[in-house]
């Protein structure tokens, strides 16, 4: 099959054009895979195995049930729900019905996806009921204020039935002939500068923001991505980044059908079900955060395990010795493999390194832009510095977001005038235009994978009635990249228990955002205007 033949604009295209092009161009290929014995935590279920042809004619029936059920479109539909075949097909199927996708992070609790939901005033919430021994419909009825009123209906992708609810089969089954038709005219009228999806990213305020990603800035930068790494038609990806993530659903699913490589969730990420999967499946397509690549490296037991069918790797978001690339080549036999740099406000991607890059180089920078995109390294003055020199990274191009759901200011504060988005990341840039992420404006920090801030949980610790005050830090760590500390003072008449604190975070905060430790203080390093010194916690780690 040509890899060159293409009859879509890259520049102008929509994620329905996309699936139109891949039931053309590769409708008799393996187009989705999943077994749910393959991990337990993926609820049980019949393996699915798809041509891209069988995959659309379950997006297609999905859509038109969509389009039964009443959605319009710009209506938001919200998916809570493990790496699993049903979120891929009602994910597509929410676009195809020219719909807007809110995906919801799994590690959420109730209050955190509650507000999401309000947030966007989703009509529809696709979940689960038993992933991880977490029944989300429980969990969103049980969260202060109960479903949000925008929620008109919960459809329940997998698992147990729940009252009140309406399964996945039910739901599909509403499509018949008119829903059908009415579906394609939708699908035909979507418009690139639609928007796609909204992706919530926590702020340095502490409440999630909807970033607002149109379909053809999606669908153009991930287009590029594809060809940077290399990705071809029956590449077999397994797809470990979660769903809910710009990775997973954009450089994941998105992806695949761009290429025609094979769709293969994994639903949660441990490193003895993916080594297991990588020759029984034949992966060569093995995306995620240097904490993955490194656990695998470090399995004692990595020499049973059969890797030769690996190829590609992309990976980033923390700091990689150029050993470790090294070994990724020699050990695990992978051919490409590719670092990069993105956020959520820029569609996932600004930056990229090249495969035929240097260890060192791939190991020790985030790339460079990708075409169509601008990066600068400015000043406090929004003046760009030389080559070499520390300052923010800016990013302008096609792939900026239109603004943050229902958040002017916020847009306002994250895109200037002239269109550059202000990353809050410190950097700088070498003579080829490479950029090195040294630091933080913002004190993020990334816990495998997963972007944390320190405002968002603070928000959450100072709830707590043993605290009075609490600044949260990440830190390094070996396995996750970093982990964040707390630092408390006690609230009068109390003495707070570490360990109860840490408990008390879990039960309130998603796993990866709960402080590993918690450090009592009698008081917190304050600056002259009352602002914590973070450098003082720091150093004192």
């Amino acid at each position: 099959m040509s890899q060159t033949f293409d009859d879509i604009d890259w520049t102008s295209a929509t994620i329905p054009q996309v699936l139109q092009r891949a039931n053309r161009l590769f409708g008799d290929l393996d187009g989705l895979v999943d077994d749910p014995a393959a991990h337990p935590a993926a609820g049980g279920g019949p393996v699915v195995r798809w041509s891209f042809s069988e995959l659309i004619e379950q997006v297609e029936q999905a859509g038109a049930a969509l389009v039964a059920t009443g959605v319009q479109p710009g209506s938001r539909v919200a998916i809570w729900a493990p790496n699993i075949w049903e979120w891929a097909v009602a994910a597509l199927a929410t676009h195809l019905a020219g719909c807007t996708l809110v995906p919801i992070n799994t590690r959420f609790k109730g209050a955190e996806a509650r507000y999401l939901l309000e947030s966007a005033e989703a009509r529809l919430l696709f979940c689960v009921t038993d992933f991880l021994d977490t029944n989300y419909v429980e969990a969103i009825r049980s969260a202060e204020g109960g479903v949000p009123e925008s929620v008109e209906e919960i459809i329940v992708l997998r698992g147990a039935p729940a009252p009140d609810t309406t399964s996945f089969s039910d739901f599909v089954a509403r499509a018949d002939e008119p829903s059908r038709e009415q579906c394609r005219h939708r699908a035909e009228a979507v418009d690139p500068d639609d928007i796609a999806n909204i992706l919530f990213t926590s702020g340095t305020t502490g409440a999630p923001k909807g970033a607002m990603l149109t379909h053809g800035a999606t669908v153009r930068a991930h287009r590029t991505w594809c060809e940077v790494i290399g990705l071809q038609a029956e590449d077999r990806y397994l797809i470990i980044n979660p769903f809910f993530h710009n990775f997973g659903l954009n450089a994941g699913i998105l992806a695949c059908l761009m290429q025609g490589a094979v769709i293969i969730p994994h639903p949660v990420f441990d490193v003895e079900s993916v080594m297991r999967r990588i020759p029984v499946d034949r992966i060569t397509m093995l995306p995620g955060p240097p904490a993955i690549y490194q656990t695998i490296l470090n399995h004692p037991d990595l020499a049973d395990f059969e890797m030769s069918s690996l190829r590609l790797a992309v990976t980033g978001a923390a700091p990689i010795a150029p050993s470790m690339i090294v070994e990724m080549k020699e050990r695990l036999g992978f051919e490409n493999i590719v670092t990069g740099y993105g956020l959520t406000e820029c569609t996932g991607v600004a930056t990229m390194c090249r495969a035929d890059d240097d260890p060192e180089r791939i190991a020790t920078t985030s790339g460079r832009a990708i075409d169509g995109v601008e990066v600068r390294v400015v000043d406090g003055e929004n003046t760009e510095v030389s080559r070499g020199e520390a300052g923010e990274i800016v990013i302008r191009g096609f792939g900026v977001m239109p603004g943050y759901l229902n958040n002017p200011e916020a847009t306002a504060e994250a895109i200037d005038a002239d269109g550059w988005l202000h990353t809050g990341d410190i950097g700088t840039m070498d003579d080829d235009g490479y950029i090195d992420i040294t630091d933080r404006l913002k004190d993020m920090f990334i816990v495998g994978g997963f972007n944390a801030y320190p405002a968002e949980i603070e928000a959450t610790l100072v709830q707590h009635p043993d605290l009075a005050q609490v600044a949260v830090i990440g830190v390094p760590d070996e396995r996750m990249g970093e982990v964040g500390h707390a630092f408390v003072v006690a609230a009068a008449g109390c003495q707070p228990d570490p360990d109860a604190i840490i408990a008390w975070a879990r039960e309130r905060l998603a796993n990866y955002k709960a402080p590993r430790a918690v450090h009592v203080l009698d008081a917190l390093p304050l600056n002259a205007s009352g602002k914590v010194q973070k450098f003082v916690l720091r150093e004192s780690i």
